[in-house]
């Protein structure tokens, strides 16, 4: 069992829907949470957010940091990191970033591994992304929540490989 038991909501922030994802509360398994639908150019629905993270009984999130190929910050870098302060801030609750590169095409290939189509189906994928991040974000265990840096000027806190 985890050093710090709670459920973790795990967030893929996009254009058009937020993936989510959330951990049993002994924090060994990640399951999809279902998706937050967001009006393009728009601030992330942050009270659609914490109404899911109250629901479910989040006692921490990750986020995930959108970087470039090359690790470094995308504009949407920036948008995570003041969601992920404004929902510590908020709740009181830890929330960590995590790169979240690949993770969407490790959801596509997923499906298409179980020869399922997205037609029609863009937030299972978008909540089947924010599992990826989320398993991630378990395997590094209690070494991301330790000491870890405030979310406005965390590191990637990892690998996301493919």
């Amino acid at each position: 069992m985890s050093e710090y038991p709670g459920r973790i909501l795990a967030i893929d922030l996009g254009d058009r829907r937020i993936g989510l994802a959330m951990s049993d509360p002994s924090r060994m398994i990640a399951q999809p949470a279902g998706f937050v639908e967001r009006r393009a150019g728009k601030r992330p629905p942050l009270t659609a957010l914490l109404a899911k993270a109250s629901e479910i009984g989040a006692t921490a999130f990750i986020v995930g940091l959108p970087l470039d190929e090359a690790g470094e910050d995308t504009p949407r870098a920036l948008e995570a990191r003041r969601l992920a302060h404004e929902l510590e801030a908020r709740t009181g609750h830890p929330a960590r970033m995590l790169d979240e590169r690949f993770t969407t095409s490790a959801a596509l290939r997923a499906v298409k591994a179980m020869e399922g189509s997205t037609r029609g189906r863009r937030g299972d994928v978008d909540a089947l992304a924010a599992t990826v991040l989320l398993e991630q974000a378990l395997a590094h265990g209690a070494r991301l929540w330790a000491d870890a840096p405030s979310p406005e000027t965390e590191d990637s806190g990892g690998d996301d490989a493919p």
